[in-house]
């Protein structure tokens, strides 16, 4: 009995399986084939990273349809392979799209309920307070910091190429943004420059890193989000969550007690925190809770520590290959800092080719591989009988747009002129989204590009980069990163420029 009792089960699970896995068929949409229990994610062990896989199903089913079907375990996810259904999704209709669909647990687990996590109107609210934070007035008053802490890192660049020629740029690129962020968004001088082993650095790679475990929970918490709330689990890891709590509370209880005011995002929020408004505005946008305040600032740590180290990483790693490119981009830094007087926001500012070569690098290697929403109602897909119900993933390709020869010939071609004032005035909308778009556009995106840019303007004024015998041309990338990143590092040789 017990064994009929168990064929019996197994044979539903089974039909429940296929019938599951019949959903695109059904709807008559172009698909890739799924297998029993994945789904179309490569199980821990063979995966390749995100941005591989989705462009080999988008090359596999662009042309064919506006959007194509993949499963996530046995959910079905769209993927937008048209240029009209991705601006139906990010602005057209961002009413259906608004949320990201990220797993996150207020309850259990208060630092997951950041700006990039969060949802519907709380989203709404959280971002017209923080937004102002951003503007041009308040990032210039952040960019003397910023330049203080990119000479420091001159330093350790002209003592690390002494030593060796031969750097490790991915991880000293990581320690500049980890001092950068910790200074702007703690007002805490994390020095990981001379010391690598500081717990904010171990803090950063621990979030980055994704363990083969790791990448399995993430998927199951994305994709059964209410079992998982149901279960109390938690996305941030116990102790990166008390590191960045105490850390913020130290923070707030010093400079409420010494009357401290800095120039940096921690001293915003604090304002937002006891007067719900930013000193200047004469909007009241309402008051933040100490919980609101430690996950935005631990997501601002986290956008600013992997995204921009990357980003540079990429670009001088293209540099050290084009030494005419490479050449331009100094140029372009020494004109804008003798133009305006010295190294200062204004020059910065005024870097335009270097911010053509860092455009050019977030078009090769966005961070963000794939944007990802979530149907918030029932959406009938325009111009189509198919309709996304509530809860379904839906799946912008931005790596493999950015690598499609129909919207950048000889896509591998490292080009800056791409992004020239005259060639992006003709770009096709929603063909460079690094950085996302639409109302969920990241909100620091100016400040990212503002860091890179920084960074990037102090190496290039001293030093010349070039291919070194531990260079892997091309770059691998990493599948245990999150975010797009050169496996094994990115060595360059180092020459410090005579002045």
């Amino acid at each position: 009995m017990w064994i009929y009792l168990f064929i019996t089960v197994i044979t539903l699970l089974i039909l429940l399986v296929r019938r599951k896995y019949s959903f695109w068929e059904q709807h008559g949409v172009p698909y890739i084939k799924p297998l029993f229990p994945f789904g179309n994610i490569r199980p821990a062990g063979k995966r390749v990273h995100s941005s591989q896989l989705m462009t080999r199903f988008y090359r596999e089913m662009k042309g064919k349809h506006p959007f194509g079907g993949i499963y996530f375990f046995t959910n079905p996810v769209a993927l937008a392979l048209d240029l009209d259904m991705i601006k139906d999704v990010l602005v057209r209709d961002f009413q259906y799209f608004h949320d990201r669909g990220m797993y996150f647990n207020e309850k259990d687990d208060p630092i997951s309920g950041h700006l990039f996590n969060i949802e519907g109107s709380q989203w709404t609210s959280l971002r017209k307070k923080l937004l102002p934070t951003f503007s041009s007035g308040k990032l210039k008053m952040m960019c003397p910091t910023i330049i203080t802490v990119a000479e420091r890192f001159r330093e350790c660049m002209e003592k690390c190429s002494a030593e060796d020629p031969e750097v490790e740029m991915k991880d000293l690129l990581a320690r500049f943004t980890t001092d950068v962020i910790g200074t702007c968004a703690f007002g805490i001088d994390c020095n990981s420059l001379a010391d690598p082993e500081v717990e904010f650095r171990k803090m950063g790679n621990k979030m980055f890193e994704i363990p083969p475990l790791r990448i399995f929970k993430f998927f199951f918490i994305s994709t059964f989000q209410n079992l998982a709330r149901k279960a109390h689990v938690k996305s941030v890891p116990e102790d990166v969550s008390a590191f960045f709590f105490n850390v913020v509370r130290e923070t707030i209880a010093y400079r409420e007690k010494s009357h401290v005011q800095r120039n940096d995002f921690m001293n915003l929020l604090m304002q937002l925190k006891e007067k719900g408004e930013l000193e200047g505005s004469e909007e009241k946008v309402g008051t933040l809770t100490l919980n609101e305040v430690v996950a935005q600032a631990f997501v601002f740590f986290l956008g600013g520590f992997e995204t921009s180290s990357t980003t540079m990483s990429y670009c001088l790693y293209e540099l050290s290959l084009n030494d005419d490119i490479q050449e331009r981009a100094r140029e372009s830094v020494q004109l804008a800092v003798t133009k305006h007087g010295g190294f200062n926001y204004d020059a910065v500012m005024d870097m335009h080719y270097l911010e053509q070569c860092i455009n050019e690098s977030l078009r090769k290697y966005p961070p963000g591989a794939n944007l990802v929403r979530c149907v918030t109602k029932d959406y009938q897909v325009r111009n189509s009988s198919v309709v996304f119900k509530k809860g379904m993933g839906i799946m912008v390709p931005v790596y493999a747009i950015h690598h499609d020869a129909e919207f950048y010939p000889d896509p591998e071609r490292y080009d800056p002129d791409r992004f020239s004032p005259e060639e992006a005035a003709k770009r096709i909308p929603f063909t460079f989204m690094p950085f996302g778009e639409g109302p969920r556009i990241c909100i620091a995106a100016r400040f990212g590009m503002m860091e890179s840019k920084i960074g990037l303007a102090a190496l290039l004024m001293n030093f010349r980069f070039s291919r070194s015998s531990k260079t892997v041309v091309p770059l691998v990338i990493s599948p245990r990163h999150a975010v797009l990143t050169p496996a094994g590092g990115l060595w360059l040789k180092v020459e410090k420029l005579c002045r």
